[in-house]
């Protein structure tokens, strides 16, 4: 017993020392190589205002709806539907397909598309759900580069500040963009647009914002919608529509979709990535399909194995919470209807805060025009406000936005308005272009 009791000590000292000599040794960091990036605009602008502790602070950066209380609105029908949700027992958490559930895919399809051309179509369109609008077009970018091996993506400059990140690791090794934005006119470069593209090389892929358009909140008219077709026909262009805010331009869910539906007349293959992350309130649900359109029945089923395969490796199968309120209310007329009044009361909302800035700037006499902010549509107004005028804003005012001058109407309130627009006539006046 006496020598078990030796030995034990002698193997616990040796191995305290083997420990103390490890402890010395300095293990190689691979992590600590990490580059430095600069914060994403989006988390930077809304950190600021977290830790301001003005009580005039005001967040017009944040990408999501506002009451006029500045508080998150859980949409009356998306509230009693939950309740039905929690109360159906028949619902359970399986998995679901990789594609998603056939049903919310053929609703949200036809959503999107209209029954007509649903039925014109036939098997020549089909859904994906997807993680939100982002995940559709991540699915999509992996498909275009990994298996059709296409890498000319175009955007339009300027766009929502995700789209470059997406495409680039989604496979696009060659991001271009076309003109948009007109700093003169504050409204759309319809010529640099369609130069732009027509020199697009053949078989580029080319992103349009099928209505209220991120960040700049202008539209193309339909004259200007079928210029854009003509150019992506007669060049092989591939259409590629993001469609984040259906309902918000004009308050029209039908109307808000034309753009999509008039290209899928004129026979064109296309995707469209859709969103319900704003016009049913569930940003973080992440619900989202991918429409895809095709001219040729006779790939159909190879496609649909290759995004099986990309989902399978990406995030495995899409969520099902938020996936059976949106299929709740696009199956159900008397949830639907409810839906549209919600909708309309969001948009209208919107429209009012237009409205009101743009009274309140003239009414100061602020120099420069204003029109644009009443012209533009959908959740964004593209202000033109310079960098300096931002800064001051920010410093000076206690006022967060983005530096590209992008606003999102639902920060402004019948609170909080006439303060905004005192502090931009002030930051115009003072910091002049």
């Amino acid at each position: 017993m006496a020598f078990a009791r030796i030995l034990v000590s002698a193997v616990e000292k040796g191995c305290a020392r083997s420990l103390r000599g490890l402890s010395s040794l300095k293990m190689d960091s691979i992590l600590s190589a990490t580059e430095s990036t600069p914060p994403m605009d989006m988390f930077k602008v809304r950190q600021g205002y977290l830790d301001d502790t003005s009580p005039n602070k005001v967040d017009l950066g944040v990408g999501a709806y506002r009451t006029d209380e500045g508080k998150p609105w859980v949409l009356p029908v998306v509230r009693r539907i939950e309740i039905e949700i929690a109360n159906d027992e028949s619902t359970n958490h399986e998995y679901s397909m990789f594609l998603g559930e056939d049903s919310f895919r053929k609703a949200a399809t036809q959503f999107l598309l209209g029954e007509k051309i649903m039925q014109d179509l036939g098997d020549r369109v089909f859904g994906v759900q997807s993680l939100g609008g982002t995940g559709s077009l991540r699915i999509a970018a992996e498909f275009l580069t990994k298996i059709l091996k296409l890498h000319t993506i175009y955007i339009s400059n300027p766009t929502w500040e995700n789209h470059r990140g997406v495409f680039s690791r989604g496979g696009f090794s060659d991001i271009r963009e076309y003109r948009y934005w007109d700093p003169v006119t504050r409204g759309i470069n319809i010529n640099g647009l369609l130069e732009d593209l027509n020199q697009a090389p053949e078989r580029s892929v080319v992103i349009l914002h099928a209505c209220a358009h991120n960040p700049t909140g202008c539209d193309p008219t339909p004259e200007q919608w079928t210029k854009i077709a003509n150019v992506m026909q007669e060049r092989k262009l591939f259409t590629f529509f993001d469609i984040a805010y259906q309902g918000f331009a004009t308050g029209d869910l039908e109307k808000d979709a034309w753009p999509v539906r008039y290209f899928t007349e004129r026979g064109f293959e296309l995707f469209c990535a859709q969103s319900f992350s704003k016009n049913a309130g569930l940003y973080n649900e992440r619900i989202g399909n991918l429409t895809v359109v095709l001219n040729d029945t006779s790939a159909m089923t190879y496609i649909q194995r290759h995004i099986m395969s990309l989902v399978r490796a990406m995030y495995c199968y899409p969520s099902n919470h938020g996936m059976q309120i949106v299929d709740r209310i696009l199956k159900n007329p008397q949830n639907f209807k409810e839906w549209k009044g919600n909708v309309s009361t969001m948009a209208t909302r919107i429209l009012a805060m237009r409205k009101a800035l743009r009274e309140h700037l003239e009414a100061l006499k602020t120099p420069g025009t204003w029109d644009h902010i009443t012209n533009q549509r959908g959740m964004f107004s593209y202000t033109g406000l310079t960098s300096q005028q931002i800064e001051f804003l920010t410093k000076e005012r206690h006022i967060y936005l983005l530096k590209s001058s992008r606003i999102n109407m639902c920060g402004l309130n019948t609170k909080n308005v006439g303060y905004v627009a005192q502090a931009i006539h002030d930051a115009v006046v003072q910091v002049p272009q």
